[in-house]
């Protein structure tokens, strides 16, 4: 099966073009992992080690298209049990992109590999040296501050255009702060939260 995808950096554009052999044996495998992930019964620990073997794999196969072959990738699960996929070693900085946007474009095009082989949704999130963890800090940093930005002008604060995930950030950092409200608007790529002030 071939799986193509045009990867696309601020400087430059990739056509990869991955050989992927699918057997009937790891096809039944990755069926009864389904089964379970959707069930009641829950993931093994050899489930989670296949499909992180899978996302490292396909990772990996992505990464000898810059030609980062001698990287290392460390996985480790999540606060909200996602997989983490964090590459080190390196001249890296062109995978991380402007704002981050060529890492998130890396890792939607490994989210949808993995979704198409396993024939359901696992999170997952490829870091680069800890990228998104600092950043992740940051906007815990910014959603606090502008929470008590609306409190103190008692009006709505609008935060820069953020993706998806770094929007889902703000609104957990902020969804027990009983004095605000988060709620996103606008279209992408300028989609932003917006923090409410919440009157007494």
């Amino acid at each position: 099966m071939n799986n193509e995808h045009m990867f696309d950096s601020e400087t430059e554009s990739y056509d990869v073009d991955v050989q992927d052999d699918v057997t009937s044996s790891s096809d039944d495998s990755f069926a009864e992992i389904k089964s379970r992930y959707e069930g009641d019964q829950g993931l093994t620990d050899v489930d989670v080690d296949a499909i992180a073997d899978l996302a490292v794999s396909y990772l990996r196969s992505l990464l000898s298209y810059f030609g980062e072959e001698n990287v290392s990738v460390d996985e480790y699960d999540g606060d909200d049990g996602e997989l983490i996929l964090d590459i080190s070693g390196g001249d890296l900085a062109v995978l991380i992109g402007r704002h981050g946007r060529t890492l998130d474009a890396l890792q939607m095009i490994v989210s949808s590999y993995l979704s198409n082989r396993l024939h359901f949704h696992y999170p997952i999130i490829v870091d680069i040296e800890g990228y998104k963890t600092r950043r992740k800090d940051k906007l815990v940093s910014l959603a606090k501050t502008a929470a008590n930005r609306a409190c103190k002008l008692q009006q709505d604060v609008c935060m820069a255009p953020m993706n998806a995930y770094e929007r889902r950030i703000v609104h957990l950092a902020l969804v027990d702060d009983g004095n605000v409200s988060t709620h996103s608007e606008g279209k992408e790529p300028q989609r932003r939260v917006i923090v409410t002030y919440m009157r007494s």
